[in-house]
């Protein structure tokens, strides 16, 4: 057979506007495919990890995520405000967080694996409102006694720094604290645990 009547460059266009079509096509089957590999929002909702950056709080501020569908407050404590811990004990509830819930890991005086790192969900333990952060040391509202902590205007419950609830307030236990884990020193994953923790 004789190719004296091929049009080589009507071929060329022809094979080069295929392969151009099969290529996109095969961008459109493959973006919902790796797409699909990212949690979805239910997904993250019913308790995927987090990646919160915490490099721009400082020290003595507080900050909010949403992790669960539920805020979740990182605090960076400053040394005097974990030095005040100690002198909250007589005032609280259940100051060794044994009626509360938090990991093995977070069941210690200042409930955070690092000091001045406080990670606590930002919801009260009685009727579900969300407490307000109040560092201030004996505000006129709070009484002489308040040395700073978290303050639940519906109905006046209180915690202090590390989240223990104090005595005779309506809140029963101490405020959550989520399983969660530095990635590095500015990013922590609040929803994961720390490799090898029980």
């Amino acid at each position: 057979m004789s190719n004296d009547g091929v049009n080589h460059a009507r071929r060329r266009f022809l094979t080069v506007a295929t392969t151009g079509v099969g290529v996109a096509g095969a961008g459109f089957v493959v973006t919902p495919f790796v797409g699909s590999w990212n949690p979805s929002a239910k997904a993250k909702s019913a308790g995927a990890p987090v990646k919160a950056n915490i490099s721009k709080i400082e020290p003595g501020q507080m900050t909010t995520f949403e992790w669960q569908g539920k805020p979740v407050y990182v605090v960076r404590r400053t040394p005097d405000m974990v030095a005040g811990l100690a002198s909250m004990t007589d005032t609280l509830q259940d100051p060794g967080s044994l009626k509360s819930d938090q990991p093995a890991y977070c069941k210690n005086d200042h409930r955070s694996v690092k000091d001045d790192i406080f990670v606590v969900v930002g919801i009260c333990t009685h009727l579900g409102c969300a407490p307000k952060y109040r560092p201030e040391v004996a505000p006129e509202d709070l009484g002489k006694d308040w040395v700073g902590g978290f303050f639940c205007p519906c109905h006046g419950s209180k915690f202090d720094l590390a989240g223990r609830v104090l005595k005779n307030v309506p809140a029963p236990t101490n405020l959550t604290i989520p399983a969660y884990r530095f990635d590095s020193d500015t990013v922590i994953v609040i929803g994961e645990d720390p490799k090898g923790a029980a």
